[in-house]
């Protein structure tokens, strides 16, 4: 099969890279997305197609390094644009299952910039390289196959800009990445195809997000704060700093709590977190905008990999596949390892089969799906399976919690599994597991020591 034409359905982070890889071996790669793209606001907007932009996003560690592989120099330049740099570890205050793990240098580089400015400078590379088009205000009706429906050759589109009638576009390859709102599963049903199963765990998250001015907000050095709800204290907040001498500051209700939105109420809200940084950091501090809300029912996974047949030249990827709990900071490190999965099967050289890309994807999807899935199930009343792993990870992870209270050594450890550079299964190294067991013990601790860099504890 040839390698001619590329169609990426979705403009947002998973689009964006799935487009970059895709660049590499198709002369002509055309992105489409609903939303108008261009005039963007220099990242400090947000826009329909991402719901959750004007809430705190983090490129963890993982992420951070995909995208500096895949485009080189795309860290200091922003960098140059005001974007902080932060340790993931040394630079913020942790609360985890009730402690404040204790800071120490990973060596984990974050960048901490607004979703909206991150999306923006990718699109700008990504529409620089060689055969790449974005078409904006352009919608997906429908998928072209070929008579038997056994391959997809394009897809039908709808340009909304110029109010054109629908018209297809033929394509080798097209890749769904619109997010949640997927219409893949009827796409597939209409070609004679098995819907998908959906799993689902409803954890029904609500945020309110609000800006301050960095330099009016007292952090003592710190670059950012995270307290972490517990099933014992289900009430959480974030703290992120920005570029342009700006933080966001997210609040966060568990099992349908709603932080509200005026201005008194959010502070109350905050000041009834189990730690009290939070408030204390933001109390006195100048406002840049009113709070806004946001609601996230439920993590979703499509098994589109256990499906017994799947059209040939066709992939999906990103929230269509699998969407997490936005408080675990997981979704665009996530689309960052899917677009380097992708692309280890297209340097195969042929056009590989959609099912084995699929599950190859889905390898890449299982550890921090399990991550958010056993995070989510910590918390009484939410429905799912409770297996063996589930029920230990929920008593082993508060433990190792502790444990990194204690020692700087485990919460580098603990980071580093975070930040998806390690496997869930490095905590359970021996020397780990050791310290774990050695230092868990006894009540939980609110004002750790800091320390310059990793040593015993």
């Amino acid at each position: 099969m040839s390698k001619e034409r590329a169609v990426v359905l979705g403009a947002s982070m998973s689009g964006l890279l799935m487009a970059r890889i895709l660049s590499d071996v198709f002369p002509e790669v055309v992105v489409i997305d609903r939303d108008r793209l261009s005039g963007s606001p220099n990242g400090y907007g947000s826009r329909r197609g991402v719901p959750q932009g004007q809430h705190i996003h983090v490129l963890i560690s993982r992420g951070q390094q995909i995208i500096e592989d895949l485009f080189p120099g795309s860290t200091a330049e922003l960098v140059a644009a005001g974007v902080p740099t932060l340790d993931h570890l040394g630079d913020v205050r942790w609360f985890l299952s009730g402690n404040r793990i204790r800071q120490a240098e990973s060596g984990l580089r974050v960048l901490s910039a607004s979703r909206p400015l991150l999306e923006d400078r990718i699109r700008e590379r990504v529409t620089a390289l060689p055969g790449v088009t974005l078409v904006e205000r352009c919608d997906a009706a429908g998928l072209v196959t070929d008579p038997d429906h056994r391959r997809v050759t394009g897809v039908r589109i709808i340009r909304h800009a110029d109010g054109s009638a629908e018209q297809v576009l033929p394509a080798d390859l097209v890749v769904d990445a619109t997010g949640r709102g997927s219409r893949t599963p009827a796409w597939l049903e209409g070609l004679g195809y098995q819907r998908p199963v959906c799993e689902t765990v409803e954890i029904d998250v609500g945020y309110a997000t609000a800006m301050f001015r960095t330099s009016s907000v007292s952090l003592d050095g710190d670059k950012g704060i995270v307290i972490a709800p517990t099933p014992g204290h289900p009430r959480g907040g974030a703290l992120q700093i920005l570029e342009r001498d700006r933080c966001l500051v997210t609040l966060i209700g568990v099992r349908g709590d709603r932080p509200p939105t005026g201005r008194d109420e959010y502070l109350d809200f905050a000041r009834s977190l189990q730690f009290p940084d939070l408030h204390d950091a933001i109390a006195d501090a100048e406002w840049l905008g009113e709070p806004v809300p946001y609601r996230f029912r439920s993590g979703m996974r499509h098994r589109y990999e256990r499906l017994d047949r799947f059209p040939e030249g066709f992939l999906v990827v990103g929230d269509a596949f699998c969407s997490f709990n936005p408080i675990y900071a997981q979704g665009m490190t996530v689309a960052a390892l899917e677009a380097v999965t992708v692309r280890k099967h297209l340097a195969k050289g042929s056009l590989p089969g959609s099912r084995d890309v699929l599950r190859a994807v889905a390898r890449t999807v299982d550890v921090p799906w399990d991550m958010a899935v056993g995070g989510d199930l910590a918390f009484p009343g939410v429905e799912g399976k409770r297996d063996a792993k589930v029920r230990f990870g929920n008593v082993y992870i508060p433990r190792v919690h502790a444990a990194a209270a204690r020692d700087s050594t485990v919460a580098v450890a603990f980071a580093r599994v975070s930040g998806l550079v390690d496997p869930p299964s490095a905590l359970m190294r021996p020397g780990i597991a050791l310290r774990v067991l050695r230092h868990s013990a006894g009540p939980s601790l609110g004002s750790p020591d800091r320390v310059p860099q990793a040593q015993p504890g």
